[in-house]
């Protein structure tokens, strides 16, 4: 089954970190990702840019309406994602708790719904 692992964690965090401090969390993550694909499990995965880039998007009155920033203001933001290959959730728990945020941020972990050729 597959699952979606959103990491959420306080961007301002990372950027207060020292260069140092920085590829050490890099290269942890360059470390989960690569026992990740060897097990099997990884599908998709990748960072994204700092929630000042995001744009929010809303149709109100058949119009489109765009506005800058996140769809909320928190005190974690979404930062990447992994879409893994697990068995249970049992199983994609215990991936998503080798996440290096886990330790200092949220990992959602969520079942992707699948859909048939013929709609849901």
């Amino acid at each position: 089954m597959n699952y979606l692992l959103m990491i959420y964690e306080n961007e301002r965090l990372m950027n207060d970190m020292s260069p140092e401090e920085q590829g050490r969390v890099f290269a942890e993550y360059h470390a989960f990702t690569e026992g990740i694909v060897k097990s099997g499990h990884f599908k998709a995965g990748d960072a994204l840019q700092p929630v000042a880039t995001a744009t929010s998007v809303r149709v109100k009155d058949g119009k489109v309406v765009t506005t800058d920033g996140p769809f909320a203001e928190t005190k974690e933001q979404l930062g990447g994602y992994y879409l893994i290959d697990a068995k249970d959730l049992d199983e994609a728990i215990a991936i998503a708790a080798r996440i290096p945020a886990a330790r200092i941020g949220t990992v959602e972990v969520r079942p992707v719904m699948v859909f048939d050729q013929g709609g849901m």
